[in-house]
């Protein structure tokens, strides 16, 4: 299945050195299109990461398409501070909105692409009503919150049953998983379903992230 699909890698600048932000981003660039950026407000999950102000300053040093996780507990305020900061697609988590279709809405409203996620212990048919209107859905194969974690096996399912829904309806979201990907496991993910690897410490864990980048393609391609 892989030979002919659609994929992309999109290395999560949690696991990069920020001390050197700006250098880790330019490294991965002349493989990738699209870096994952987490935003965590230690309420949804257990972790603080980075604001607005990390999104404008790394805006300036690349045109890479920005993926936009916001993990947390209220998003709506968030996304037009996000959206203006330099985000091209915004996720949103459905288990923080009363409403997913006002944040899906908004988000299209200033021009960015919506994105849904959904936490590893939420059943994934919570996202069915509203693939339809999605253009990316971000399925989590770990426990957000800290990079590092092993991959659930459980997730690739979880992608199966999304990837069928969109055929089945005829909807054009794209399928991202974020979690313990791997050279091991990378095929495995995409035969899924899957058209987005977001991986973190497998490639700026790594001495030479550039590589790691060329390396996971070898396995999917």
């Amino acid at each position: 299945m892989a030979e002919n699909k659609r994929f992309e890698i999109a290395p999560s600048i949690l696991a990069a050195d920020f001390s050197r932000l700006g250098e880790e981003i330019k490294s991965v660039e002349p493989e990738v299109k699209m870096i994952h950026v987490d935003v965590m407000d230690g309420h949804y999950v257990p972790n603080i990461t980075i604001g607005v102000p990390v999104i404008q300053s790394i805006r300036k040093i690349t045109a890479l398409v920005f993926d936009v996780h916001l993990m947390v507990v209220d998003p709506i305020p968030f996304v037009i501070p996000f959206s203006e900061a330099g985000s091209d697609i915004i996720t949103l988590h459905v288990e923080t909105l009363e409403d997913p279709n006002i944040g899906i809405d908004l988000i299209h409203s200033l021009g960015k692409r919506a994105g849904l996620s959904v936490h590893p212990d939420t059943p994934v048919e919570a996202l069915f009503p509203y693939l339809k209107k999605l253009d990316t859905v971000l399925i989590m194969s770990v426990h957000p919150g800290f990079g590092g974690q092993d991959f659930m096996p459980e997730a690739l399912e979880r992608v199966s049953s999304v990837h069928r829904e969109l055929e089945r309806i005829g909807g054009h979201a794209l399928i991202s998983v974020d979690g313990g990907i791997t050279a091991s496991n990378a095929r495995s993910i995409i035969d899924a379903g899957a058209n987005v690897l977001v991986v973190g410490s497998s490639i700026f864990g790594t001495e030479d992230p550039l590589k790691a980048v060329t390396e996971l393609k070898k396995c999917v391609m």
